[in-house]
């Protein structure tokens, strides 16, 4: 996957924007030790919403969505026992460009036993719009990680189903023995004309992936038995199938008909790994 190269100093302002988190284990809770950035990234300090010690991050962006030639990047390492949950407020919007994409890296070390949950909020690529998108995760020894992404077909409202120009994405997750799980697509809808007929009759596809290379072969058979059953809850509304992956986890896609339904898709997949591989209650984020 390629990137353009960076953009020259005055260009830079608010396009070319960088955040970098850092996060340590202190007693019970896991706390941020670092946090810098530049804009449009703003930096929020973790919340506690319960009493598990997890620190919920929300990634804002103050521009409130990219635009074409945008370059923005995100980096956060956990250290050692930390649990860090990220998600964001609201979708990311990509709007319209006649030129050069959006450009998007996300870089995540998760430390050793430590977890991550990545459920960022849908990508809404519109009409016109391109994003070049990589989320590159790597786990130490003992680290878990489920890592959600999902895209919408467009502000489906406006009728700008499939309408976009570009949507380019990597995922790619590495344990500590080298094993990875990588996804890697590119969408054009305009030139692929009707062999795209039957993936456009869904406006939302998103993908999950759950890693971890201590976890016992028990614990991936009971969760994959359970999350097929999870997904297949919603006939007509939403379809979703669970896999193994080459490395130690499990893959799960998902395409759905409406916001509401991947909303649906999306929870309930969520509380069934927070259960079974980290014996932890249902999540409730507080969004304002």
């Amino acid at each position: 996957m390629q990137f353009a190269p960076p953009l020259d100093p005055l260009a830079r302002v608010g396009r070319q924007g960088c955040l970098k988190l850092a996060f340590e284990r202190q007693g019970r809770r896991t706390v941020q030790t670092y946090a810098s950035a530049t804009s449009p990234w703003h930096v929020f300090p973790p919340s506690e919403l319960d009493d598990s010690g997890c620190a919920y991050v929300w990634l804002v962006n103050t521009s409130g969505g990219l635009v074409g030639g945008d370059q923005v990047s995100m980096e956060a390492t956990l250290a050692a026992d930390c649990h860090v949950l990220v998600t964001t407020p609201s979708a990311t919007r990509v709007y319209r460009t006649l030129d050069a994409p959006v450009e998007q890296k996300i870089r995540l070390s998760v430390g050793p036993n430590a977890r991550l949950e990545w459920v960022p909020e849908v990508t809404i690529p519109f009409a016109g719009s391109k994003l070049r998108q990589t989320i590159h995760v790597q786990l130490a020894g003992g680290a878990t990680a489920l890592v959600w992404d999902a895209m919408a077909s467009g502000r489906v409202a406006r009728d700008e189903r499939w309408a976009f120009a570009m949507f380019e994405n990597e995922i790619r997750i590495t344990t500590a023995s080298g094993a990875s799980v990588v996804e890697r697509f590119r969408v054009e809808p305009e030139r692929a004309g009707h062999r795209w007929s039957v993936v456009s009759e869904w406006d939302y596809v998103a993908s999950a992936f759950v890693i971890g290379d201590q976890v016992s072969s028990e614990v991936w058979s009971t969760l994959e038995e359970a999350l097929a059953m999870t997904l297949d809850q919603w006939p007509g509304l939403a379809l979703g199938g669970v896999s193994s992956t080459a490395a130690p986890g499990l893959a799960i896609k998902i395409v759905a008909r409406a916001a509401p339904s991947l909303a649906v898709a999306l929870e309930a997949v969520w509380n069934c790994v927070r259960r079974h591989l980290w014996q932890l209650p249902p999540i409730a984020l507080r969004r304002y």
